[in-house]
């Protein structure tokens, strides 16, 4: 062989005294006492990563609403099936949650809560028999909430809302529609044709779904128009979304309005390249700050709710 092992004996050395480290025992987690609080909580994390993130992120949203700013959330029907409307309905009733943008789905889950308290049928046993998404009262109860609502010239989410409180439905206490109508907080539905179970019902128009759908993607702009300060959260929507808000948000900064210093962050199971490009990082590249959170829905998002109220609770 030609080759030799090379020696070691010329490298040169520095002191690790002298050296830039990224993590200090200043960065530890702290461990936590018996009965410790959500705020010791939340300051015992590791100040690394998301530990880091997190309890910045809430801090930002408690800003935002102290100074009267909107926190706008875009979400996934996911959101709903996990169990967090209740959470996001607290949310809305205290002034937190500003406005809801749902895909097509959303819709869906939520007026079957309302209407029969419960939702998400088990897809493989019923696909093979053609019998999926042919559950007759969905088709019939959103299907004509937005036929109405493309004749009042209302948008889709305004509709369906403002129609399960005239049913009065046993659960619209539990549904996010049904609630924001009552509030009159905004909600905009975002469809992509042929997504949705509703969409194979004889009673669906293409014209009405599109009338509706077109009216809440001119109602979000205006949200996204007002975010400056504010903050956008996108929730389990890893495509529909994303792509709706960075329309959204190139519109009114075309039709001159400043939105750019406000706060974005995505919630999801698993780093997607449209949702960290779309919501966390492009938006916010000229001022703000984006944050991308990992973790299951039904474990950060009530998370995320505990810690602003905590941190708004904090000299009131």
């Amino acid at each position: 062989m030609k080759n030799k092992p090379l020696t070691f004996d010329g490298l040169k050395t520095y002191s690790l005294h002298d050296r830039y480290s990224k993590v200090t025992v200043e960065h530890f987690a702290t461990p936590l006492r018996e009965g410790a609080t959500l705020r010791e909580f939340i300051a015992s994390l590791p100040k690394q990563l998301l530990g880091q993130d997190f309890p910045e992120l809430v801090h930002r949203l408690a800003m935002a609403h102290r100074a009267g700013r909107p926190i706008v959330v875009g979400m996934g029907a996911h959101v709903i099936k996990v169990g967090l409307n209740p959470v996001l309905i607290d949310l809305m009733e205290r002034s937190i949650i500003t406005g809801l943008a749902m895909n097509g789905a959303c819709i869906i889950h939520d007026a079957e809560i309302a209407m029969a308290g419960s939702t998400s049928e088990e897809v493989g046993d019923v696909l093979g028999d053609g019998a999926f998404g042919a559950a007759r009262e969905t088709g019939e109860v959103l299907n004509g909430a937005i036929s109405l609502g493309a004749r009042e010239n209302i948008g889709m989410g305004q509709a369906v809302g403002e129609y399960l409180l005239t049913r009065d439905f046993p659960h619209n206490d539990k549904s996010l529609l049904a609630t924001a109508a009552k509030l009159g907080v905004p909600v905009t539905v975002h469809v992509a044709m042929g997504t949705d179970i509703i969409h194979i019902h004889p009673s669906a128009s293409g014209a009405d779904i599109g009338k509706t759908s077109h009216h809440d993607f001119r109602l979000f702009c205006s949200e996204v128009a007002g975010l400056q300060g504010g903050a956008y959260l996108n929730v389990g929507s890893a495509v529909l979304l994303p792509e709706v808000f960075l329309k959204a948000l190139t519109l009114v900064r075309n039709l001159g309005h400043r939105v750019d210093d406000f706060t974005t962050a995505n919630f999801d199971f698993m780093k997607h390249y449209r949702t960290l490009t779309n919501v966390v990082n492009r938006p916010t590249a000229t001022g703000g700050r984006g944050y991308n959170i990992i973790g299951h829905h039904e474990l950060m998002i009530p998370l995320l709710a505990a810690s602003l109220l905590d941190e708004l609770s904090e000299n009131c």
